[in-house]
C-alpha cells in the first residue's frame, strides 16, 4: 500500500513501497566528486573526470574478471618477471595495460606510475594541460585469482609539480599528504569503488544495467576499536619478536578473529567496515615488508585516516614517511586507532626493554 496526497492508503500495483525502483536522484560517481569539491570549476572537473576515468577502468576489469577461466589469457602467467622480481600474471599485464589505455588520449594526466612498470608511463601530448599523475597498483592480490577470490586495484592522484623535464620524476618522493585523492576498486561479489578527496571516504556500488557506480554510503567511519587482526601468520617466526609479542596477546584474549585473504584491498575493506588491525611487518627476507608505499600504503593510508583510522610504520605515521624511490617498500600498521596504537605500543615496550639491557 502506498498513501495518496490527501492520506488515503491505495495498493501498490508497482512495488514502490517495497524498494523496486531506484531513487531518480540516485547519486553518480562524477556528479558525487563536484558535489565534494562544491564547485564546477576547472579544477573540480577534471578531479570528477579523473575519477570517471578510474571508474572505467575498474568496469573493464570487471567486466574482465567476471569472465576469468572463460576467456583465453585470463589466467595463469606471462612468463615476464615485473621491477619487484615478481611472475607477472596476465590479468596484471591486463589489468595495467588497462589504466594506460584509459588514461592515454584523456588529457587530464602526463603520467602514470605503476608498481608493475620499471619507471612512469609519459603521455607528452597530455602533458601541458594534464598536470597530474595518476598512481596505482594495477590488480593487488592476483595470486587469489585462480582460487577465484577477490581482488583489487588501489589508486592515488598527485598533482605534478614542476616538468620533469629530466623524466626522473623525482617530485613524486614526497610524503602522503601530497596526494589529493586515493581510494580503492574491490571486486568480488560486486564492485566496490571506494574513494576519498580529503573530504571523507565513500562507497559506490557498480550497477551493471546501468554501467555507473551508484552511491552506496557516504562518510564512513572506521569504529575506534574492532575484532578482526588481518596478518600472514605464516611469517610469525620471520618477525620481529615485538610483533610476535602482539600475535600471542590476541591468542590469549577473547574478541579477537583472524582474518587474512592475501588481498590487501579485501582485508582492509573488512576493516574499514568492521574495526581492527591490518599488518604486514618486515621479515628476515624483506626487513622493509612487502608492500609498495607509493602504490598501496600511502593510498590506504589517505583513506583509513579520512574515515578516523591510523596507519603506521610502527614508528612513523605512513603520510609522514618520505620516498627515497619510486618502489620503495615499507611496514604497515593499518586500521582502528585503538588496535594500531596497541601493536606500536607492543613495538616501543620491546625496544625500551631491549634498551636497557
Amino acid at each position: 500500500m502506498v498513501q495518496t496526497a490527501s492520506g488515503q492508503m491505495q495498493p501498490d500495483p508497482l512495488g514502490l513501497d517495497r524498494g523496486y525502483y531506484l531513487d531518480r536522484d540516485c547519486t553518480t560517481l562524477s556528479r558525487h566528486v563536484l558535489q565534494q569539491l562544491q564547485s564546477f570549476g576547472p579544477d573540480a572537473q577534471d578531479i570528477s573526470a579523473l575519477m570517471n576515468r578510474i571508474g572505467l577502468a575498474g568496469k573493464l576489469i570487471a567486466r574482465r574478471l567476471s569472465r576469468a577461466g572463460l576467456v583465453e589469457g585470463t589466467l595463469g602467467f606471462t612468463g615476464e618477471v615485473n621491477i619487484q622480481g615478481e611472475e607477472v600474471k596476465q590479468m596484471d599485464f591486463f589489468s595495467n595495460a588497462v589504466f594506460i589505455s584509459t588514461f592515454k588520449q584523456s588529457g587530464l594526466v602526463c603520467r602514470l606510475a605503476s608498481e608493475e612498470m620499471d619507471k612512469p608511463y609519459y603521455i607528452p601530448e597530455n602533458c601541458p594541460i594534464g598536470r597530474h599523475t595518476l598512481l596505482y597498483d594495477p590488480l593487488d592480490g592476483s595470486s587469489n585469482l585462480d582460487v577465484n577470490m577477490n581482488v583489487g586495484s588501489i589508486f592515488a592522484i598527485r598533482q605534478q609539480e614542476g616538468y620533469d623535464e629530466e623524466g626522473e620524476a623525482l617530485d613524486l618522493l614526497q610524503d602522503g599528504h601530497k596526494q589529493i585523492a586515493a581510494g580503492y576498486i574491490l571486486y568480488g561479489p560486486s564492485t566496490l569503488l571506494v574513494y576519498s578527496i580529503g573530504t571523507g571516504v565513500h562507497s559506490f556500488t557498480l550497477d551493471p544495467s546501468l554501467g555507473e557506480f551508484i552511491l552506496a554510503e557516504e562518510n564512513i567511519k572506521v569504529p575506534e576499536h574492532g575484532p578482526v587482526y588481518s596478518v600472514n601468520e605464516g611469517n610469525f617466526w620471520q618477525w620481529e619478536e615485538c610483533y610476535r609479542d602482539y600475535i600471542r596477546y590476541v591468542h590469549r584474549h577473547d574478541g579477537y578473529t583472524a582474518r587474512y585473504s592475501g588481498a590487501l584491498v579485501g582485508d582492509i575493506h573488512r576493516i574499514l567496515c568492521q574495526g581492527g588491525v591490518f599488518l604486514y611487518p618486515g621479515t628476515v627476507k624483506n626487513p622493509d615488508g612487502k608492500l609498495r608505499l607509493l602504490y598501496e600504503s600511502a593510498p590506504m593510508a589517505f583513506l583509513m585516516e579520512q574515515a578516523g583510522g591510523r596507519a603506521s610504520t610502527g614508528s612513523q605515521d605512513i603520510l609522514n614517511v618520505v620516498p627515497e624511490k619510486l618502489h620503495q617498500r615499507t611496514p604497515l600498521i593499518i586500521g582502528s586507532k585503538e588496535d594500531v596504537g596497541l601493536v606500536e605500543s607492543f613495538i616501543s615496550d620491546r625496544k625500551r626493554r631491549e634498551s636497557e639491557t
